[in-house]
């Protein structure tokens, strides 16, 4: 009887040593805290989300995100915020930390689920594609540019600044003429 009372005592006293030693923590909590730790030696990008043409085509706008919850007074959804860069990183994988990190909702097809071989999004913070119009969605630019890819492809370097932007005109309002001399959305 002595030996067992010892025995689950032991177990109690190294389960308690574990559980003081281990800093247990949820998926939200583990992104909040451990963002990105920027050091003097860090590499950085700079990520920003805006909807601001919507605000020159409300009326397009679904009647249910006519609310400033979902289009911001002056279409800025995330100001542009700097995030480490870790190695292989891609343009989607800045927009999953940063909408994560700022609980901004997300929803996107994976790889698989698309015949583009990328990671696609189709809406942030509630706004879709089609929510503002037949030519609206999210669109990204990489210091200044919109690559001809998707967002999963595109590895980043030290530096860069992306953008993701709404559109309600296919890209023309947004400064992305390519896409239209193609003749086909950019996904």
């Amino acid at each position: 009887m002595k030996k067992d009372i010892l025995a689950v005592f032991a177990i109690i006293l190294i389960v308690a040593v574990i559980i003081n030693g281990t800093e247990i923590q949820s998926v939200d909590e583990y992104y909040l805290t451990h963002i990105d730790d920027i050091t003097p030696e860090s590499e950085t990008v700079f990520i920003s989300i805006r909807c601001d043409t919507i605000l020159e085509n409300y009326d397009e706008l679904d009647e249910n995100l006519r609310s400033e919850e979902f289009v911001p007074p002056d279409g800025v959804i995330l100001p542009t915020t700097e995030y480490v860069l870790r190695e292989g990183d891609t343009v989607f994988d800045i927009l999953d930390r940063a909408v994560r990190y700022n609980k901004i909702q997300m929803e996107y097809q994976g790889i698989k689920q698309n015949s583009f071989g990328s990671v696609y999004i189709q809406g942030i913070n509630y706004l879709y594609e089609f929510s503002c119009g037949p030519l609206s969605g999210w669109m990204y630019r990489v210091d200044g540019e919109f690559p001809n890819y998707g967002c999963s492809k595109y590895v980043l370097h030290d530096g860069q600044n992306i953008e993701w932007i709404y559109t309600c005109d296919l890209g023309n309002d947004v400064g992305a003429e390519w896409i239209s001399n193609m003749g086909g959305q950019q996904k």
